[in-house]
């Protein structure tokens, strides 16, 4: 099966070639049709299997046809990071279509988004917070959005976006396509979803649970040995990118910082940066100027990251569905990921969530020597380690890469 089934526009399945997509995914190949039919989609599927490009490239065909310079699409995203990835794939497949994108989020000023909106554009890929702003402000008109698609919509109910969701359908005509996309159904969810969607066609891929392309292992650790077992994982791990995954802002600096002085190119990503701070670290880790990146869950969702070969939660998930979203940041597009997860005695009740949703046991790994060498080393990285941390990889992949001096910080 391949993309010439949809018979896309010549331009568009030229955007598929240049991109590199191959084989539809199945979220894509039970998708695409619908989409292109003009129905209401609830669509249920994990992360990484391919639920942007299931929607775009209909979008993208329908788009091409019809009046052009007005919104016709809009789009609601979660986060900055998600949106502009979102922007950034219509881009790349609208190459040629002459549909034009543009992306709308706060941590930016809004007199070059005015200026884009006034230039005009057939997509908008919005976060609710600032789109309300650009409504009460008369510098957006959504009277001619045909298709509204809500993406990662479980996230944006965790972040507590439903009251603004609920505004912005206000300024919406009634008539038009939804697609609704989420990889957890909650009661909420789903109540706004029957709300939004007419006749829908639900298209579940094994939502809720990870990708099949991704082992994991608990790593068991003490609080205050997390950071030397870090150190152990990447001397010993022959790696691509690294996601590391911490709970506080706080522990994310200081983690990327400690990793940055024993020689890692590094970056960290947290909710206290500024918009342009994040797009660097993004932008870094994805071109490869940087190979780990240390992050707060602001990092689940939004990283389209093909490379990344490990994700390790160095702090344990809040939650069974905050763990699926960070492991979805690996193994994708059907690349093969590993999970490494750090657990300490007060994260059992959560190891046993998780392994029910897994519908299995998980691989408990140590290194011994790690454990029973408790150090004043605390919950904080750096304190009391020695300058013999510095790693020391048996991979020369890994090596080559990561060692300090190689490219600016």
């Amino acid at each position: 099966m391949s993309f010439t089934q949809f018979s896309f526009d010549p331009r568009i399945a030229d955007a598929i070639r240049q991109i590199g997509y191959t084989v539809p995914t199945p979220i894509q190949q039970r998708g695409i049709p619908v989409v292109l039919e003009g129905r209401d989609m609830l669509g249920l599927a994990q992360t990484g299997t391919g639920k942007t490009a299931s929607f775009l490239l209909p979008l993208l065909q329908r788009l091409m046809l019809g009046r052009k310079g007005r919104i016709r699409a809009l789009i609601l995203a979660p986060t900055r990071e998600l949106a502009e990835q979102i922007h950034q794939t219509a881009v790349d497949l609208g190459k040629g279509s002459g549909v034009r994108s543009i992306s709308i989020y706060g941590g930016v000023g809004k007199h070059a988004q005015v200026g884009a909106l006034r230039r005009g554009a057939e997509i908008v890929v919005a976060c609710p917070g600032r789109l309300l702003d650009h409504i009460s402000g008369g510098s957006i008109n959504l009277s001619g959005v045909e298709m509204l698609v809500l993406d990662e919509a479980d996230r944006m109910c965790d972040m507590g976006f439903l009251p603004d969701i609920r505004r912005i359908l206000k300024y919406l005509p009634g008539t038009r396509q939804t697609l609704f996309f989420s990889a957890t159904m909650p009661a909420e969810i789903r109540r706004l979803a029957d709300g939004m969607l007419r006749d829908p066609v639900f298209v579940q891929i094994e939502a809720g649970v990870p990708a099949k392309t991704v082992s994991h292992t608990f790593y068991l650790a003490s609080h205050d040995r997390k950071y030397q077992l870090l150190l152990r994982l990447l001397q010993t791990t022959d790696t691509g990118r690294v996601l590391i995954f911490t709970r506080t802002k706080r522990r994310t600096r200081k983690l990327a910082a400690e990793l940055k002085n024993q020689g890692y190119r590094v970056a960290g990503l947290q909710g206290n940066m500024v918009q342009s701070q994040r797009r660097r670290a993004i932008d870094g880790f994805r071109n490869g100027q940087y190979d780990i990146l240390v992050a707060t869950d602001v990092a689940a969702r939004g990283i389209d990251v093909s490379e990344i070969s490990h994700v390790i939660n160095f702090d344990m998930p809040e939650s069974v569905d905050a763990y699926t979203h960070r492991i979805g940041r690996t193994g994708r597009a059907e690349r093969t990921g590993e999970a490494f997860t750090f657990v300490t005695h007060t994260d059992r009740p959560m190891v046993r969530k998780i392994e029910g949703v897994l519908k299995k046991a998980v691989e408990r790994r140590t290194f011994p020597d790690v454990l029973r060498n408790p150090t004043s080393s605390g919950d904080t990285p750096g304190q009391g380690r020695s300058r013999r941390g510095r790693p020391q990889s048996n991979s020369r992949r890994t090596r080559g890469r990561r060692r300090a001096g190689r490219s600016p910080q």
